[in-house]
């Protein structure tokens, strides 16, 4: 008797955690994740959105740090445009697609592209980031995109940097634009991308319509495993993920 007890006991708390799991692996469509602090059901919720996106070119780590802040910036009320969250890869080479826009909805890949870096980042692969008004390097971390206006480089979208290591992006007018350098016939060329002051610039093919998607209030992400911009990041560590209604 006692044995068939404990038996039901053990099947009860197998069923229990089963459906538990389920629960948090796969959250509904208008749930952006359960409403539990462990690391766990942060880490089951992006394994199973990245599995849905399924493009081997987007880092997992790139992406795991971009949808942490996202879903703070999100939780917060800090984003107008909450519809996509855009990846900037700067671990991988120039002369791959390395900018990602994902629209949170309906949990997809909509654009991939080329994107230039800072030309005192590196040449084919950036190694070196600064926040420093005319280092023409890149700078790391959780962008708002902001208003969009016609300049020298034509039709561009302006940025406005969340972090230490990106708040000076007006005053750097780091923003994204197209440019001829940004082109894959460049690489052709000259074998690699060629490179901005800082700013992320794009080919000319699809450009105007990336930035109209992103505009006005949406998050971007330029990611590279920096240990220290890591290790600091407030956005990059969010650990408190509540559920948020879409």
């Amino acid at each position: 008797m006692c044995r068939k007890l404990f038996l039901l006991s053990i099947l009860f708390v197998l069923t229990f955690s089963v459906y538990s799991l389920k629960a948090a692996v796969v959250p509904s469509n208008n749930i952006i994740l359960e409403n539990n602090n462990s690391e766990f059901s942060f880490t089951s919720y992006s394994l199973t959105l990245y599995d849905k996106i399924n493009d081997n070119d987007l880092n997992f780590d790139a992406f795991k740090y971009g949808l942490k802040g996202y879903l703070k910036l999100q939780k917060e009320g800090n984003l107008i445009n909450s519809k996509y969250l855009t990846i900037i890869d700067m671990s991988s080479s120039a002369n791959n697609e390395r900018l990602f826009i994902i629209n949170m909805d309906t949990q997809h890949l909509e654009h991939k592209s080329l994107v230039a870096h800072g030309r005192n980042s590196g040449g084919t692969f950036a190694k070196q980031f600064s926040n420093k008004i005319n280092s023409h390097q890149t700078s790391l971390g959780f962008y708002k995109t902001a208003e969009t206006y016609i300049g020298k480089h034509g039709f561009s979208l302006r940025l406005d940097g969340l972090e230490f290591s990106n708040n000076n992006a007006r005053k750097r007018a780091v923003v994204i634009h197209e440019a001829d350098y940004a082109n894959p016939s460049f690489i052709k060329r000259n074998g690699r991308l060629g490179r901005s002051y800082g700013c992320p610039s794009l080919p000319k093919k699809d450009y105007t319509t990336i930035i109209n998607k992103i505009k006005n209030g949406s998050c971007l992400f330029i990611y590279y495993p920096n240990n220290s911009y890591l290790k600091n990041s407030k956005l990059a560590n969010e650990s408190s993920l509540v559920a948020t209604n879409r």
